[in-house]
């Protein structure tokens, strides 16, 4: 039993935050991302004598996913209803510069534009480039937490950044009219 504590401790250690703000992403609700995360710690303690320590993100991840569609399923709702805030993307975000309230006010709105951009994406890109960009899961583990062939992860990746890039450049090009 010691040993599963410590097993245990160490996963959460490792990917409570991951399983938080993947959640957060897909579900744009942080109510929601509280709750699945939960619902991902009491599987990994009830299957804490089972996981095998070299698999277990691609587990944890998969089980993550998972929920996270069955919290979209049962609400029913458009992706789109509840945009989560700017704080969730501006977690992300590298080298914000919080001396300087211009760049501060500047970094806000690059969150916003981006969080727009992810929120065009499909189900699938969002997913996928959550795993891969933020979450920084590897091809084969995305495959293997999705259950999809390695081609179609980097179908879904290369669409994502495309149409990402597409909506980022009109944006820019917008700003300058």
């Amino acid at each position: 039993m010691i040993l599963n504590n410590k097993k245990y401790n160490f996963l959460i250690k490792q990917y409570k935050n991951r399983v938080y703000s993947y959640s957060i992403f897909l579900l744009k609700n942080r109510m929601d991302a509280d709750d699945v995360t939960q619902e991902v710690l009491i599987k990994i303690w009830e299957n804490i004598g089972e996981f095998k320590m070299l698999s277990a993100k691609t587990w944890i991840m998969k089980t993550t996913h998972n929920l996270c569609i069955d919290y979209l399923r049962k609400r029913k709702s458009d992706l789109c209803k509840n945009p989560f805030s700017i704080d969730d993307v501006s977690q992300f975000m590298v080298n914000k510069d919080e001396q300087n309230p211009a760049k501060e006010l500047e970094n806000k709105m690059t969150d916003v534009k981006i969080k727009n951009a992810i929120k065009l994406l499909s189900e699938n890109q969002r997913s996928i480039f959550v795993l891969y960009q933020i979450q920084g899961m590897k091809y084969k583990e995305i495959s293997k937490t999705l259950e999809i062939p390695i081609n179609t992860v980097k179908v879904y990746l290369l669409r994502a950044r495309k149409q990402l890039q597409e909506y980022l450049s009109k944006d820019k090009l917008q700003e300058v009219a």
